[in-house]
């Protein structure tokens, strides 16, 4: 289905036809172990980081409330192991996504894991609130997404916080060609239709929109993978605009994209645009869908939303003002997913940072030697203010800025919000 059009089944078909396509092909395919998977996470530092991404103003926490929607058949168990003293609930309307996810429970002794066979539309059924819900690749195969994600708004916590991630329609642009033309000659959502699709995607001439999609997914050499991008019988897309519109549909507010540099006027090569001036005069959600047009390639946006009724209207993303206290009393973290390179660097540059989680090229910060000394003075326990002592404040606060949206840091502003 193209991403402008609506669909043309009934809700209850829709839902049967995906229920039924889940059913024979779950994606992302079952998988037997999460022991590098738990290795990972074992880091503290690593699961404090992720909170303050998602929760900066809220103290550090090993214990939240958890709902994975749509969780297909390891999500929920990821997230089981990713906080072993959180209380992790996994739904979804396929039984043989929720065996496979009882069977990694079963496997790993995962005891603060429950699951339920049961649609994200009927969530509430559940009973329960959750400081965080998170429903990654379901929304945009629902037959009424809106009803999905007022159904998901009503089990968060008024304090919560939602990570959601639903596809892009530009990036997308090959796929939904390849998805006309499985439809237009009948291709069957058989093994036998799979495996011939597959080898037919080895003959796309060069050039063919989908070739970058193909590039940069290595899932399309499995066959669950093809079947769930080209044959699903219920796929939609979101602009930027779009999804902005759709969250305040669901009772919802943007917080944030998880990934911040992406779609920033202020990274990479957007910054040296001859534009750039127009587009920092624009409104923030008009800014990133100009970057949004721009870049042309996204095939997903994943972001981080709140009810909107949120206690502190918002949570707190920004750093604030210039010298103020607000700033200066955050703490910085690393994402674990940030490197400082020393070696073969631009001319004036002490080092230059990379987000290894970027897939386009240009978000790469280079950093003079003072902010390299603030860059290392980063621990995890002292302050902005603490850091940034002796270098003048508005050019810590401008550098620390830069750094969130560079996906290099996040913070926690707890101490500012003792009252949630």
């Amino acid at each position: 289905m193209s991403y402008s059009e609506e669909p043309s089944l009934s809700s209850s078909g829709t839902i049967d036809r995906v229920q039924a396509f889940y059913e024979r092909y779950p994606y992302p395919g079952p998988i037997d172990s999460l022991d590098q998977y738990r290795q990972l996470w074992a880091d503290p530092q690593r699961r404090r980081a992720d909170h303050h991404l998602f929760q900066p103003g809220l103290p550090y926490r090993e214990d939240p409330s958890i709902l994975i929607a749509g969780c297909g058949t390891s999500q929920a168990a990821r997230h089981a192991v990713r906080w072993p003293a959180a209380r992790v609930t996994g739904i979804d309307f396929s039984a043989t996504s929720v065996r496979c996810t009882e069977a990694l429970k079963h496997r790993h002794g995962l005891d603060n894991l429950q699951l339920h066979q049961l649609p994200v539309e009927r969530a509430g059924e559940l009973g329960m609130q959750f400081d965080q819900v998170v429903c990654t690749g379901v929304l945009h195969h629902l037959a009424d997404p809106v009803a999905g994600l007022q159904a998901l708004r009503s089990v968060l916590k008024p304090d919560g916080v939602m990570h959601l991630m639903v596809y892009a329609p530009y990036g997308r642009t090959g796929i939904y060609l390849l998805q006309d033309f499985c439809r237009r000659i009948g291709v069957p959502a058989t093994e036998a239709g799979i495996a011939d699709l597959m080898i037919a995607l080895k003959s796309l001439p060069p050039g063919h929109p989908l070739e970058h999609v193909l590039r940069q997914a290595p899932d399309f050499k499995h066959a669950a993978a093809v079947a769930d991008a080209l044959l699903n019988p219920q796929d939609r897309a979101y602009s930027v605009p779009q999804l902005f519109e759709f969250l305040a549909q669901g009772g919802l507010r943007f917080g944030r994209w998880l990934s911040q540099a992406p779609y920033s006027p202020r990274c990479g090569v957007m910054a040296t645009l001859p534009q750039a001036g127009r587009i920092a005069r624009l409104a923030v959600p008009e800014q990133f869908a100009a970057v949004e047009l721009f870049r042309g390639t996204m095939v997903m946006h994943s972001v981080v939303a709140c009810r909107d009724d949120h206690p502190d209207g918002t949570p707190p993303y920004d750093l604030g003002e210039h010298a103020d206290h607000a700033w200066r009393a955050s703490v910085p973290i690393r994402l674990p997913d940030t490197i400082c390179v020393q070696e073969r660097l631009p001319p004036g540059a002490a080092a230059v940072l990379i987000n290894r989680t970027h897939s386009y090229r240009d978000l790469v910060l280079p950093i003079d030697a003072v902010e390299k000394y603030l860059f290392d003075r980063v621990d995890g326990i002292r302050t902005l203010g603490e850091i940034a002592d002796g270098v003048p404040p508005a050019m810590a606060h401008d550098f620390f800025e830069r750094l969130g949206w560079w996906d290099q840091m996040v913070f926690d502003r707890s101490s500012l919000h003792p009252g949630l």
